[in-house]
């Protein structure tokens, strides 16, 4: 998610070409989460971790260099050019835009490459380590609509069931808006990250949370009260407009429910069925347990650190955290049907022609040179996410960058569409 601009995935509107293919939802993730991620939207490697820094400090693992995890999931290296993976990373940090950039290739989830690049602390100057951990954004909206999706399975609520029926009271015309609009951005509901109060084409209101905003307890029902205080953007059914305000709706709708928080419910159905040790989904903890990478505003006063804030700004929206390794790992199980019964991963995967085909229920789907690829991507402050498979499972790429400024240099996104081409097509 983000503060101004929905997330850093801003809705998957207007994809082409990435690099020489589509320039879409991921790249603008580049442009836009990595240029601050607004305001809503991995340090140095631990004892026995070993890599081979290159120029702007990339650590590719190699398979003597294994972590217990990689070197289960050790396999044939079908058209993984890491030679090309390597240098993108590089040229991620090099470009100027970014401080670290961590990312994962997979083959049906198994690890055939991983990398990091830049430094995970700008003031100690400790290497980024492709183990860390990062804020996700709006990847976590996959996560919370698997687990809204089972409960469809389950009986305990319906697609088409209308909000008033499953939220009495949350937004004015609950009675003709569904779970399925929810999870879909066709509500029409207003985006609460496009208040005034989360706008940050505004110096006033990025110092104000720099100093104390990021800390500031939201709770779902104040979140929901700024986006009711809007007119809707269109009838429900009637259109597509990326609102975080949906998923915070999803969440309070999981909690009435099953009696137990959205996090609880992702915890239980999902994190740990999947064994995802570096996977949490915090209420108000406002640090990053573990290694990590820092994330920054660079400003003209000098940059800010901006790791630590409250992350029920974003909550069901994007209040995630992950790494590459079970980002990688979680997305093979859904697209792969461990997480869903058929029907309703079928439901998740119809991308809807009012998003002109790019977006199903808390999924994206990109047409690329190398075939279609589903997943999702994200924004927070100081931190860029992106996460996708193809179909086939034969290929997954996870990606974790920290951008510096509120501004994306071009290099910026031509290294980042070098990488996803290479992460993403096989040979």
């Amino acid at each position: 998610m983000s503060m101004a601009q929905h997330t850093g995935e801003t809705g998957p509107g207007g994809r082409g070409g990435a690099g020489r293919r589509r320039r879409g939802t991921a790249v603008r993730v580049v442009a836009l989460a990595l240029a601050g991620a607004g305001l809503v939207g991995v340090t140095a490697p631990a004892a026995g971790a070993l890599g081979t820094a290159g120029p702007s400090g990339v650590v590719t693992v190699t398979s003597t260099q294994d972590t217990a995890r990689d070197a289960a999931d050790r396999g044939p290296r079908r058209g993984v050019d890491t030679k090309a993976l390597n240098a993108a990373l590089n040229d991620l940090v090099d470009s100027g835009g970014v401080s670290a950039a961590l990312a994962r290739v997979g083959d049906h989830g198994r690890t055939l490459w991983k990398g990091a690049a830049g430094v995970a602390d700008r003031t100690t100057g400790a290497p980024a380590t492709a183990d860390g951990r990062f804020r996700i954004g709006s990847v976590t909206k996959t996560f919370v609509s698997t687990v809204a999706l089972q409960l469809v399975a389950e009986g305990r609520i319906g697609l088409d069931d209308p909000v008033e029926r499953l939220l009495p009271g949350a937004v004015p015309n609950g009675a003709d808006i569904t779970l399925r609009q929810l999870l879909g951005h066709t509500s029409g509901v207003f985006n609460y990250t496009e208040d005034d109060a989360f706008d940050t084409a505004r110096p006033d209101v990025i110092e104000q949370w720099l100093e104390s905003g990021r800390y500031t307890r939201w709770t779902p029902q104040q979140l929901v009260a700024l986006a009711n205080a809007h007119p809707a953007y269109f009838a429900p059914g009637q259109g597509f407009h990326y609102s975080n305000t949906n998923y915070v709706l999803v969440g309070q709708i999981i909690e009435r429910a099953t009696g137990r928080s959205w996090q609880q419910e992702v915890e239980r159905r999902v994190i740990r069925p999947l064994g995802l040790t570096g996977t949490f989904m915090p209420d108000h903890a406002t640090g990053i347990p573990g290694p990590h990478a820092h994330g920054y505003f660079d400003l003209p006063t000098g940059p800010a650190d901006v790791t630590e804030l409250d992350p029920s700004m974003a909550g069901a929206s994007g209040a995630g955290i992950s790494t590459t390794a079970d980002l990688n790992t979680f997305i093979t199980a859904l697209i792969g049907g461990r997480l869903l019964p058929r029907p309703q991963l079928a439901a998740m995967m119809a991308a809807t022609p009012q998003s002109e085909g790019r977006y199903g229920l808390g999924l994206e789907r990109a047409t690329t040179d190398c075939g279609v690829l589903w997943g999702h991507t994200g924004g927070i402050p100081g931190y860029s996410t992106v996460l996708y498979t193809s179909g086939d499972l034969r290929r997954q790429l996870a990606v974790s960058m920290n951008g510096k400024g509120l501004s994306t240099p071009p290099a910026t996104r031509e290294a980042y569409e070098r990488l996803e081409a290479a992460g993403t097509c096989t040979g």
